[in-house]
C-alpha cells in the first residue's frame, strides 16, 4: 500500500502541475475554481508522497558515502536560494528563465545523493524527472520570454543568508522526524 501511495502522490504532482499546459482550454474554463482544485490536488499529492515515503519498507539500493551529506546541505542552500525572490529582485540570477524549477531539480538531486533506498529513488527521482518535462511544457506554451531589469547585489546577499537560515530550520524539522541531515 505504501508504494501505491508514494507513486500516486508523484503522479498526482505531475498531473496537477501539467494540467494547465496539457489542457489549457479546460483549465481556463474552470476560472478561479481551477486554482483551488489544482492547489488541493497538490496538497493531496504531498500528503500521499509523505505518507507513502514514510511507510514504505526500507529497500537498500546503495550506501551514500560520508561526504555526500555535506554536499547535500550545500546544494540545499543553492536550491532554496533559487526558490526565493532573488531571481526577480537580485542581480546574480537576472536572466534565468526557470530558477524555481532549477532549484527544485537541485533539491531532488541533493536528496538522491543521500537517500540510497528505493523509496527515496522513487520519490526524488520521480520529482526530478518532472522538472525537464515541466520546463519543456512551459517553453512550448510560452516560447518568448524577457528577463527583468537587474536588481541589486544586496538583495542576492540577503536572500543567500536567508536561504542558509531556512536550510538550518529545515534541518531542525528533519531532526524532529528522526532524520539527521547535518553529517557526522
Amino acid at each position: 500500500m505504501a508504494w501505491i501511495l508514494l507513486i500516486a502522490g508523484v503522479a498526482l504532482w505531475w498531473a496537477a502541475h501539467l494540467f494547465k499546459r496539457v489542457a489549457p482550454e479546460r483549465r481556463a474554463a474552470m476560472g478561479d475554481k481551477g486554482k483551488g482544485l489544482v492547489a488541493l490536488c497538490l496538497l493531496v499529492s504531498i500528503v500521499l508522497m509523505v505518507v507513502g515515503f514514510r511507510s514504505a519498507p526500507y529497500v537498500h539500493v546503495w550506501t551514500p558515502p560520508w561526504g555526500l551529506t555535506h554536499l547535500n546541505n550545500l546544494l540545499m542552500i543553492v536550491a532554496v536560494f533559487l526558490l526565493t525572490p532573488a531571481p526577480k529582485r537580485g542581480r546574480l540570477l537576472n536572466g534565468a528563465r526557470h530558477p524555481m524549477l532549477t532549484g527544485f531539480a537541485i533539491w531532488a538531486i541533493a536528496h538522491l545523493l543521500v537517500n540510497g533506498d528505493l523509496a527515496g529513488i522513487v520519490l526524488f527521482g520521480g520529482l526530478l524527472l518532472w522538472v525537464p518535462v515541466e520546463i519543456a511544457a512551459i517553453n512550448k506554451a510560452e516560447p518568448t520570454w524577457e528577463s527583468r531589469a537587474p536588481g541589486k547585489w544586496a538583495m542576492d546577499a540577503m536572500f543567500l543568508v536567508a536561504s542558509a537560515v531556512v536550510v538550518g530550520l529545515i534541518g531542525v524539522i528533519h531532526l524532529f522526524f528522526g532524520l539527521y541531515p547535518f553529517g557526522h
